[in-house]
C-alpha cells in the first residue's frame, strides 16, 4: 500500500513509532519451576542395645526371704526397733542408743562365700586388714542358742575415730543368717550386753 504525499509524515511516523521497545507487546514468559524437593525423613535412630547383663542386674529380684520354721526368730531387747525388710536385709534393728550405731539381719543362702571371707568383708568396712584362718579362729567366740552355736566376732577400727562392729553368724537349713551391729565404738560399747542377749535368744520357729 502506497502512502500519499500529504499521509506520507504520518506513515513515517508510525514506523518509526512501530521499532520503539516501549511499543512493543510485552511477551509472556511461562517458566515451569519443578517444586523443592521434600526434605528427607529422619530415620528415628534405634534404641541403643542394653550392655549384656546390665538389665539383669537392675531387675534380678533378691531371694526370698525363709518363712515358716526356716525363719530366724528372736527376742528384742527392752528399747530397741526393728523394722521387718524382704530378701536378704531380713530385718533392720535399732538400739535405744545416742549416736551411729545399726543392727541388722541379713541372710544369704547356703555358705555365702565362707566364714573368712565374711569376716575380711566385715573388717574391711571399718579398715582393717584381712586375717587368715589361724586368726579366724582365735578372734571366733562362740554362744550357744536355740537356733545353735552362734560364732561371735568383735573388731574395732584403728585411728582417732574409731568404728566397732559385732558379728554373729549362724548357718542353719541350707542358708547363712548373719546378725551385725555397726557404728562409733562408743554407741556399740552401751549396746553390747543387750546385743549379746539377742543373739542368745535366736531360734527357729514358725511365727503362726
Amino acid at each position: 500500500m502506497q502512502c500519499l504525499p500529504w499521509k506520507l509524515s504520518v506513515c513515517l511516523a508510525a514506523a518509526a513509532l512501530s521499532t520503539l521497545p516501549g511499543c512493543r507487546r510485552d511477551e509472556i514468559t511461562h517458566v515451569k519451576v519443578p517444586k523443592e524437593a521434600s526434605a528427607p525423613t529422619l530415620a528415628r535412630p534405634a534404641a541403643m542395645p542394653t550392655p549384656p547383663g546390665a538389665a539383669a542386674d537392675s531387675e534380678v529380684p533378691p531371694p526370698p526371704a525363709p518363712t515358716g520354721a526356716s525363719a530366724l526368730r528372736w527376742t528384742l531387747p527392752k528399747g530397741w526397733t526393728e523394722t521387718m525388710a524382704g530378701g536378704m536385709r531380713y530385718a533392720t534393728l535399732k538400739p535405744p542408743v545416742t549416736g551411729r550405731i545399726e543392727a541388722s539381719v541379713v541372710v544369704l543362702p547356703g555358705p555365702a562365700g565362707g566364714e573368712l571371707a565374711n569376716v575380711n568383708r566385715w573388717r574391711g568396712q571399718i579398715g582393717l586388714s584381712p586375717i587368715d584362718e589361724t586368726a579366724l579362729a582365735s578372734a571366733r567366740k562362740i554362744v550357744k542358742s536355740k537356733a545353735g552355736a552362734v560364732s561371735i566376732y568383735d573388731f574395732s577400727s584403728e585411728g582417732q575415730k574409731k568404728s566397732r562392729v559385732i558379728a554373729g553368724l549362724v548357718v542353719a537349713s541350707g542358708n547363712s543368717w548373719f546378725v551385725k551391729m555397726t557404728g562409733d565404738t562408743d554407741p556399740v560399747a552401751a549396746a553390747r550386753a543387750d546385743f549379746t542377749h539377742l543373739l542368745e535368744s535366736l531360734r527357729f520357729e514358725d511365727a503362726n
